[in-house]
């Protein structure tokens, strides 16, 4: 069990930290405002309507850096600071999420399994749920005493961490090609200039560098666990 509770609190320390580097770079570009004035709302919605794409709905969403497309309603979701900010940052973050629409117009190959993934991740977090639940009432006891219901959560654990980390690991090139759809359209179009850009790709890479520590936290869980199987088979 201490294994599990090491690689938790490793993965925690290392998310916090990219979370608050993504924080003040935020926050640092915010300060510097854009060279042509558009708010990232404008910038959005110029990048849709270059890319064809007529029939996604910009919308202002609460909280801070909560941005985000959904393909449900086709809907681009900026935050306070993203849809009313006139800075590199704001730019960059509703670009990003443009490229998003713009993949799922294209048909993105990685973006369309990612979405035929979801159902699979909401059994999976459940089922890890009920087995946390039995981990913490004895359940690493069960397993190490060889049981039939320590087995069982083992294997539970086993396909739900190998669930949630593949959505993990399709989601990296998902977000990183939004990114450089979002960093070329806005270089293209003229949307920043040289010191502009460079701050925008900036940002976008500590955004990016969030999914990158979920991936590698969820493989890690799902080596643990594998490694506690196979270890027991040996025994």
């Amino acid at each position: 069990m201490s294994g599990i509770i090491i690689i938790s609190v490793v993965f925690m320390a290392i998310s916090w930290y990219v979370s608050s580097k993504l924080k003040r770079k935020f926050a640092e570009y915010s300060r510097i405002g854009l060279y042509n004035g558009l708010s990232g709302a404008q910038i959005a919605e110029k990048m849709l309507h270059d890319n064809n794409i007529y029939d996604v709905k910009i919308t202002h969403v609460e909280g801070q850096l909560t941005d985000h497309y959904n393909p449900m309603n086709k809907t681009v979701n900026l935050s306070t600071d993203v849809y009313h900010g006139r800075s590199a940052a704001a730019a960059a973050v509703a670009a990003h999420e443009c490229g998003h629409a713009v993949q799922h117009a294209t048909a993105y190959s990685a973006l369309r399994m990612r979405s035929a993934m979801v159902p699979i991740v909401n059994v999976a977090s459940q089922l890890m749920g009920m087995a946390n639940t039995f981990l913490f009432m004895g359940g690493f006891y069960m397993i190490s005493q060889g049981s039939a219901m320590g087995n069982l959560i083992l294997m539970v654990l086993i396909v739900a961490n190998a669930a949630l980390a593949a959505f993990s690991l399709i989601t990296l090139p998902v977000e990183f090609d939004a990114s450089n759809r979002a960093l070329k359209w806005m270089e293209s179009r003229n949307m920043v200039n040289r010191q502009e850009h460079a701050m925008a790709k900036d940002a976008l890479k500590w955004a990016a560098m969030t999914y990158v520590v979920g991936a590698l936290g969820a493989v890690a869980n799902l080596a643990y666990y594998v490694m506690m199987f196979l270890g027991r088979r040996d025994d």
